[in-house]
């Protein structure tokens, strides 16, 4: 009988542990298995077109800002219910992995979201959230979901000082711990060392017929201490251009953009060019 108990008291601290390390209420599970059912069957042969076909079953799904910066403990958070442009970035990723895994549940979307989200595949504090763009594709081309493709499509190496969140530390209430600051810092001064690759802005029209629909695009800043500050899809509509499907802080919804990607980013006055990140 204490065998039983014990056994049971295992599992049950096993499910609080587990708990612990997700935030996802019933209406976002309930959001998650809709959307399996949504997609299934919607693997292309193009994995891009795949990206794509997912991307844009989160069309209208409201714009919401720090969806992550839940609580005082870093958790894997899931919510459909509002998405920023990297959450949104994170989950047609997750979901069209899933596709071609053949592998549609909820456990393995979650799983798919740990590997997308966190350092080397793995939650381990606040910290080991990817923050800066430019590390979270360098991080997810380590794992062989993505290459960085901007230096092939004429983009150039540029160094930047990358230490925003540290010298805005107000900003992120979870800076407010010494330890969560001192790796973030440390994290900076990581990239700091790296050479990143910008497609200047003038540049992207003119190499526009070499980005793919499916790539990730991550828009490059002259803000001070940033390296990215919106990232989105990009799909070839009807007119034969490169637009971006992303949350538009704009319309404060997911939407595709009305202009050519090359011709939004020109009403952007601290746009500098993109990033371009192509899931293998």
């Amino acid at each position: 009988m204490k065998q039983i108990l014990f056994f049971i008291f295992l599992l049950v601290g096993i499910s609080i542990v587990f708990s612990q390390q997700i935030t996802c209420s019933p209406k976002d599970r309930a959001a998650v298995e809709s959307k399996l059912v949504e997609i299934d069957g919607m693997l292309n042969s193009e994995f891009g077109e795949t990206m794509v076909g997912v991307g844009k079953t989160f069309m209208q799904t409201p714009y919401v800002a720090k969806t992550l910066e839940i609580g005082d403990t870093e958790t894997l958070v899931v919510n459909l219910q509002g998405l920023d442009c990297t959450t949104f970035v994170e989950n047609v990723l997750a979901f069209s992995l899933l596709l071609r895994q053949q592998e549609m549940s909820f456990d393995t979307y979650l799983e798919n979201l740990e590997t997308i989200r966190y350092k080397d595949g793995a939650l381990d504090g606040y910290a080991s959230r990817l923050h800066y763009f430019s590390e979270w594709i360098a991080n997810n081309a380590e794992k062989g979901l993505l290459k960085d493709i901007t230096g092939e499509i004429g983009g150039t190496e540029i160094t930047k000082d990358i230490d925003f969140m540290s010298t805005h530390r107000d900003l992120y209430p979870f800076l407010a711990h010494d330890t969560n600051y001192s790796k973030i810092k440390a994290s900076e001064n990581y990239l700091n060392n790296q050479a990143i690759c910008v497609l200047a802005q003038d540049k992207i029209a003119e190499n526009e017929h070499l980005i793919q629909s499916g790539d990730i695009i991550a828009l490059a800043t002259s803000i001070n201490g940033l390296d990215v500050t919106h990232t989105g899809i990009a799909t070839r509509e009807k007119d034969g251009r490169i637009h971006l499907l992303h949350a538009s802080t704009g319309s404060m919804q997911v939407e595709v953009s009305k202009k050519p990607l090359a011709d939004y980013l020109k009403n952007i006055k601290s746009n500098t060019g993109i990033m371009v990140a192509r899931p293998l």
